[in-house]
């Protein structure tokens, strides 16, 4: 089996971190017992649980590869997969307790807040162990050490983003190439080492944990040798294409039977993030519904009796995928255009009711959408969702425009509250509402997702430029 690792936490000598979890889930479940909340569990019964829930984690961490390298993976990723872990393991466990009757004293109280102590509990200690392998790393000890072949601009970045993230544990030894030093960009030269054949030898022989092939993408042929060669070495090999000269947008590799393809325009809202996702739109879309309930009720009573017609009315828009949905919003005009021909609303529009200004100014006309959140078309957060005939009109203008359509749309969003909503006269101006929907979307995470609604919340609903 060899010496566990604890440089790098994986793999297969992960043992140790088996252990400190199983340790992790008795600790919860003495505690929880410490508590009022379980009727008596005997020593026999606590042991019982400790053991089916042990047996379990150990089970469902291979389903997540709980226990494989997560060095290089953002915690954010270490701390969703440890929680969906966790999660199938209280499933089990409440099989267990509800259909076999395992302990008719452990309440279902107390249930829930011994998982959810481990939950917690099984995030935090990771998170702890994360920072001793930061600062170990950081201080030089247990550095992996990595050689770049390609003294190209790819491998410039590769070792300046190694050496600012001292927390990865890599060390670089140089950069190897077969041109001559005058021959290499100046910010290169104090870097290169030898050339690829000393890179290849060094790694045959032992001395390299870590081998990233920089070469550019029209070196196919050099690149192949190179690999072949690298069957006769134990390290790791990385390949650094270029793909930065297409400007992916959150790229990710995919299965097309035994090949594989790499999808260039991606969404990063999928998987286990995608079930996040919906999870945080359905908790506040419901909060909101329940709260402003009475205030919508009365709204649109107000509505009808301003002026005639429906006191809320559907629009066509484009939502995830480029795939048409119907927007609800409150009534504000008096015409609803929905056709090939939209007008952007503008100021003192005569098509606006009196109470139509104030719901657009205070952007209470959206409310209807949380409604949309609920169905599944909309998110709470993402980019504004743009009429149809708007959607046709920009996509030829601006670049990258129908990449908004990777993820849902939103009621608010984070170009909304940097100032970009309402009438976009200029196509500047619809320019970078674009750039910022898209700097969502490359940049998003829950916690984005939460200051997005909290700056919503504390700049308030109205905006100048709201009409």
């Amino acid at each position: 089996m060899g010496t566990v690792d604890w440089s790098d936490g994986s793999q297969p000598n992960a043992i140790w971190l088996r252990i400190t979890d199983f340790i992790v889930i008795i600790l919860g479940l003495g505690l929880v017992n410490l508590t009022p909340l379980p009727q008596g569990l005997a020593p026999n019964a606590l042991a019982v649980w400790a053991i089916v829930a042990g047996l379990l984690m150990l089970y469902c961490s291979e389903v997540f590869s709980l226990y494989r390298s997560w060095r290089l993976i953002p915690f954010a990723d270490v701390a969703v997969a440890t929680i969906l872990t966790w999660g199938l393991v209280s499933v089990g466990l409440l099989f267990c307790l509800y259909f076999l009757k395992l302990d008719a004293n452990f309440g279902r109280t107390a249930f829930v807040a011994w998982v959810s102590l481990v939950a917690v509990m099984l995030v935090a200690w990771r998170w702890l162990y994360r920072r001793y392998l930061q600062a170990q790393s950081a201080s030089g000890q247990h550095l992996k050490k990595a050689l770049v072949i390609g003294a190209t601009p790819m491998a410039s970045l590769l070792v300046n983003e190694i050496k600012s993230k001292p927390g990865l544990g890599i060390q670089v030894l140089g950069i190897c190439d077969d041109r001559e030093p005058d021959r290499v960009h100046a910010d290169l030269q104090d870097q290169l080492i030898g050339n690829i054949e000393y890179a290849l030898t060094r790694a045959a022989q032992g001395g390299v944990d870590k081998l990233f092939v920089a070469l550019p993408m029209k070196a196919e042929a050099r690149i192949a040798q190179i690999l072949e060669r690298c069957t006769d070495s134990i390290s790791e090999i990385h390949l650094v294409p270029n793909f930065f000269i297409y400007n992916l947008f959150n790229a990710a590799w995919h299965n097309v039977g035994k090949l594989k393809t790499l999808s260039v325009y991606e969404s990063p809202i999928r998987g286990p993030w995608g079930a996040l996702k919906r999870a945080e739109d359905l908790t506040i879309a419901t909060v909101a519904l329940l709260v402003f309930a009475i205030p919508m009720l009365l709204i649109a009573l107000a509505i009808r009796l301003e002026s005639k017609g429906p006191a809320i009315f559907k629009q066509s828009r484009y939502g995830i995928d480029g795939k048409k949905i119907e927007v609800w919003k409150f009534r504000s005009m008096t015409t609803s255009d929905n056709g090939t021909t939209i007008k952007q609303a503008t100021r003192d529009d005569c098509r606006i009711t009196r109470l139509g200004k104030v719901l657009r100014r205070t952007s209470l006309d959206e409310l209807p959408q949380f409604i949309n959140v609920l169905q599944g078309s909309m998110s709470v957060v993402g980019p504004r969702p743009h009429a149809v005939a708007h959607n046709e009109q920009y996509r030829a203008l601006i670049q990258g425009y129908m990449l908004r359509h990777k993820v849902k749309p939103g009621i608010t969003g984070w170009a909304q509250v940097n100032g970009w909503r309402g009438e976009t006269d200029t196509l500047d101006k619809m320019a970078k509402r674009v750039e910022f929907d898209l700097h969502y979307i490359t940049h998003w995470s829950v916690l984005f997702d939460i200051q997005i609604v909290a700056m919503t919340l504390t700049k308030g609903f109205s905006h100048e430029n709201a009409y």
